[in-house]
């Protein structure tokens, strides 16, 4: 039997619509990253290297920030079936450990394809501060709805 999942259908999917996902960045989560992406950036894991950079400590890796993003996509709006089609971001702050970060997406265009709709969500990664650390555009089809 197939597990049904919580999904916002290409039917009920609409402009104007938010979702969020929070987490704190840990040192771990950064560790665990690098060894994944085997991006071993000293200004990620190198605290003597860092302190000579411009942020002066170790930072995380943006790319974690656009992980939240996706995992927002996929688990909260449209949900589970989507299908992650593009990703334009712009890198506008660091995120640091321990940092409380959070995905927001909110659809803002929708284009009937005749076989598919097509959703344009607006993201945004922000810190506990409100600074916003990441920005841009998703484009994804959203799940078909029962047939």
């Amino acid at each position: 039997m197939v597990k049904k999942y919580n999904c916002v259908t290409q039917d009920q999917i609409q402009i104007g619509q938010i979702a969020t996902k929070t987490k704190i960045v840990s040192m771990e989560d950064v560790e665990t990253f690098a060894q994944v992406t085997s991006d071993m950036n000293p200004a990620h894991m190198d605290d003597e290297f860092a302190k000579e950079s411009l942020f002066g400590k170790r930072i995380a890796h943006g790319m974690l920030g656009v992980g939240l993003i996706s995992a927002c996509l996929g688990i909260d709006l449209p949900g589970p079936g989507t299908i992650y089609l593009g990703q334009e971001v712009k890198f506008q702050h660091p995120i640091f450990f321990d940092d409380e970060i959070t995905a927001e997406i909110e659809v803002v265009n929708l284009t009937d394809k005749k076989k598919f709709l097509l959703a344009e969500l607006k993201t945004t990664v922000r810190n506990q501060n409100g600074d916003i650390l990441i920005s841009g555009m998703a484009t994804v089809i959203p799940p078909k709805g029962e047939e």
